[in-house]
């Protein structure tokens, strides 16, 4: 029974260090002395795993020390892989974390990544960064593996060990060692891939083909909008054949899906290839919050209403329903177009930090929603079960637009709807 070291505790590597910690040692390396400590006290502020859950993982420890993670013989590095500005792959979190491994690595330890990236990217960038750190040798004095993450934030049924993982090794025999590992814990088995960039290109396809299919009905909520007819009654009345793809309009934000074709794009135009069809889809869907925004003005004008000034609630800043995740949230490109139009914005989120909210956007959220008649307009951006307890009906009859993003509200009391 190899000691694990997991490095990073977010979303995708606290889950899998509790479950790896119910059955063997494993210490939960992470740089945020406040991380560590919050999980030390029992508590997980992203809500992927409850203060009974980390009482049960009783052989897992938390450190900021690298020097605790030196005696572990299996390393997985479940770090963020994010875009910088111009939507380039950012594998700076991805590099640092390996330096940390190359500094403590021993003969015959294995390094498996979970973090999302480009096919290559694990032998081509992060395995020299191991060998300058240790002055040891690929495949030779250590190895690596990849087993990508599948984790779905704020999802309760599809957790880590209900959602089948692929695996792979930098050799057939420490693939098999990789693919045992993971079937300690995985209740829904494994799938163990021919190379390792088989398994970064099956998982970075994953997102892009997702992001794409929702894309396409984006593009169709547009067309639709202008004729005069009801999306999601076009896609439940198509959605009675066995083969339609039961994709709904939306935006698209978060940290894997507006992130990860990026990635595959970027490998393409380095090996010669520009791809049309994923960053076509990935422009339509960073133009949705544009979108919803200047459609809700549109209404605002048709009824008559004084835009500049005028009061606006936007519902939701997270990336998605029931999640306290805001990173690459696509709600704020609602909220900053609203702006642009001089209109005053009120955001309120009862799962999002308020102190998350205004470091990363500068943003104060307001408690709750005290006056329902002050708005012009109301966009339910997203779908938290929360919002749909509040009396739409208040804001309604003091006349103020509603555009329901997610289409989680009665047809009868909205103005719009994707």
């Amino acid at each position: 029974m190899k000691t694990i070291a997991v490095i990073g505790l977010g979303y995708v590597g606290l889950p899998l260090a509790v479950e790896f910690g119910k059955k063997r040692k494993v210490i939960g390396f992470e740089i945020n002395k406040a991380r560590v400590d919050e999980l030390k006290s029992g508590k997980d502020h992203t809500l992927e795993t409850s203060s009974q859950e980390l009482k049960d993982a009783k052989f897992l420890s938390f450190t900021t020390d690298i020097e605790d993670i030196r005696q572990a013989q299996i390393f997985i590095i479940a770090v963020p892989t994010p875009t910088d500005k111009n939507n380039r792959p950012d594998l700076t979190p991805l590099v640092k974390a390996s330096e940390t491994v190359g500094k403590v690595i021993k003969n015959g330890d294995i390094v498996i990544y979970e973090s999302t990236v480009y096919p290559g990217a694990t032998e081509e960038d992060c395995v020299p960064v191991i060998e300058k750190m240790s002055g040891k040798e690929f495949n030779k004095d250590f190895f690596v593996g990849y087993s990508p993450e599948r984790i779905n934030p704020g999802d309760k049924v599809h957790t880590l060990t209900t959602i089948k993982k692929i695996t792979s090794g930098s050799t057939p025999e420490i693939g098999k060692e990789v693919n045992e590992l993971y079937s300690e814990i995985i209740k829904a088995g494994t799938h163990l891939a021919t190379s390792i960039k088989v398994a970064e290109a099956a998982k970075v396809i994953e997102n892009s083909q997702r992001d794409i299919n929702i894309a396409f009905v984006n593009e169709l909520s547009k067309i639709f909008n202008l004729m005069g007819i009801d999306t999601l009654e076009v896609l439940e009345a198509a959605g009675t054949k066995w083969n339609f793809l039961p994709f709904r309009p939306g935006m698209v934000g978060g940290h894997c899906i507006g992130v990860d074709p990026f990635y595959l794009a970027q490998k393409a135009q380095e090996v010669g290839y520009h791809p049309e069809i994923i960053l076509a889809g990935r422009r339509l869907n960073d133009s949705m919050g544009a979108y919803v925004a200047t459609e809700t003005v549109k209404l605002m004008v048709k009824a008559g209403k004084q835009v500049k000034n005028a009061k606006a609630l936007l519902l939701g800043i997270t990336f998605k329903e029931n999640c306290p995740d805001i990173r690459n949230t696509r709600a704020i490109d609602v909220y900053r177009e609203l702006k642009d139009f001089a209109m005053e914005v009120d955001v309120f989120d009862p799962w999002a930090s308020k102190k998350d909210v205004k470091n990363e956007y500068g943003i104060d959220l307001i408690d709750k929603i005290s006056d329902y008649k002050k708005y012009s307009c109301v966009i339910l951006a997203v779908s938290h079960n929360q919002f749909l307890e509040l009396d739409y009906s208040k804001f309604k009859n003091s006349g103020a637009i509603i555009f329901d993003v997610k289409s989680i509200l009665p047809k009868d009391i909205v103005d719009a709807r994707l």
